[in-house]
């Protein structure tokens, strides 16, 4: 969402007419965000602000989905966390103890609330083989105020000292793809994935069959497309009030 439907508290001109429109023609669509400091009803009470209004089963967190892949393994109860107190209450609430004594597993979110401790306790049990998941691999958070470190910047600095990478779960992973497809009831062949981000948004559609929409509203300009053939998007726009325009012009 942050850096395609809005950023920061701004909403980016045509979103809101963009989901009206796919609400008039009956098609499905949902909100994924990478964005795990907050709860999908954190999400909504933001998009409520911003005049859309969408339930919340509509918004699909990269923490959430952490969540539920940690509770399907059903071998974890207790976690190290770094997160948020939204993200903490979110796996409290999901029956997870959240503790630094004898956790069975080092979980890295988006931490706005990160300290040197939290650092050093990560780095201590990750060094015992604790298994390690991320919620997201983002380097960077857009805001009004410019980009600022996201949970891949953290991740980069454990593994200088650790040598370890985590298992990620948000996107461009497989599990978000199927979290999110199967929300909607939905095949990859027939879904199209609109971000901002060369890295997740556009990663996880090559990789998973969808139709990829790289809008440069957010962390990508159209310089740093050009500049790397890695990632190729099936359409490239400004904003999505290019794509309103052009789903205006499909029949019906």
């Amino acid at each position: 969402m942050d850096g395609t439907v809005f950023v920061s508290g701004t909403l980016i001109p045509g979103a809101l007419e963009l989901l009206e429109e796919l609400d008039r023609r009956g098609w499905r669509y949902i909100f994924l965000t990478n964005n795990s400091s907050e709860r999908a009803a954190d999400y909504q009470a933001r998009l409520a602000r911003l005049g859309i209004n969408t339930g919340v089963e509509k918004v699909l967190t990269s923490g959430e989905a952490t969540v539920s892949h940690l509770r399907e393994a059903a071998r974890f109860k207790k976690v190290f966390l770094l997160g948020t107190p939204s993200l903490e209450a979110e796996f409290a609430e999901a029956g997870f103890e959240l503790t630094d004594r004898d956790p069975d597993c080092v979980v890295l979110g988006f931490d706005k609330t990160i300290t040197f401790r939290k650092l050093e306790t990560a780095a201590l049990l990750l060094a015992r083989g604790l298994p390690y998941f991320a919620t997201h691999p983002d380097y960077t958070c857009i805001t009004d105020r410019g980009l600022i470190p996201d949970t891949g910047a953290f991740i980069a600095a454990l593994e200088k000292v650790t040598h370890r990478l985590p298992k990620v779960i948000g996107k461009p992973e497989p599990e978000m793809v199927a979290a999110a497809l199967g929300r909607l009831g939905a095949r990859a062949e027939e879904t199209a994935m609109v971000g901002d981000q060369l890295d997740t948004d556009m990663t996880m559609a090559n990789r998973a069959g969808i139709f990829g929409v790289l809008v440069l509203s957010g962390e990508t300009s159209r310089a740093r497309l050009e500049a790397q053939t890695a990632v190729r998007p099936d359409l490239v726009l400004e904003s999505v009030r290019q794509l309103l325009e052009s789903v205006r012009r499909l029949s019906g």
